[in-house]
């Protein structure tokens, strides 16, 4: 017992300044010493060589540390990552969907109905079989058509232009005689 007074006597105050500086909440750096001394105080037997003990004790420290921000992480992305979110603003969303209402017009009945429930109203495919008295394989099917139909008349109306990953980076209307799109 003497053997971790002595320690503590000797490293306590350069130790908690050490944990100080690499936590930032001065409760947490004083639970983090207490844990290191008590984890010193059970493990000194581990200590093969004395000349080591200095490092021993603030490997300790940096591992506590570590747990310490390990059992602190965040459960949730932080804003500035929430705000790169891939979806459309409500503004932008409401644009798109006035741009599409023509051609959505154009649907026959069940794929229309099919892509409002599912694109625009945002409801799951179970749920559109079941207002539409259809399997849910059906209702995929129907989504599935009605999503085809809609690409077929926007490839036909406009020009598109996308990057190596697939994303669309610009787009132009196609000038047609008929003035469908």
């Amino acid at each position: 017992m003497e053997a971790i007074e002595s320690i503590w006597e000797q490293y306590h105050h350069k130790l908690h300044l050490f944990i100080q500086k690499r936590v930032s909440d001065s409760f947490a750096a004083d639970d983090i010493l207490q844990e290191v001394f008590l984890k010193v105080l059970t493990k000194i037997d581990s200590l093969k060589d004395s000349d080591k003990l200095q490092g021993w004790v603030y490997q300790i420290a940096r591992n506590a540390i570590i747990d310490y921000y390990r059992s602190h992480a965040p459960l949730e992305p932080p804003d500035n990552l929430i705000a790169i979110e891939s979806s459309p603003s409500d503004k932008a969303r409401q644009e798109i969907i006035s741009c599409l209402e023509p051609m959505i017009r154009c649907l026959p009945e069940p794929y229309r109905e099919a892509i409002i429930l599912s694109d625009i109203e945002g409801r799951t495919q179970k749920e559109i079989a079941e207002k539409a008295n259809l399997s849910l394989s059906g209702a995929k099917s129907r989504v599935q058509r009605a999503r085809t139909m809609m690409k077929a008349m926007l490839l036909d109306c406009c020009q598109f232009e996308f990057d190596h990953q697939g994303r669309m980076v610009d787009y132009s209307r196609k000038e047609k005689d008929d003035g469908d799109c």
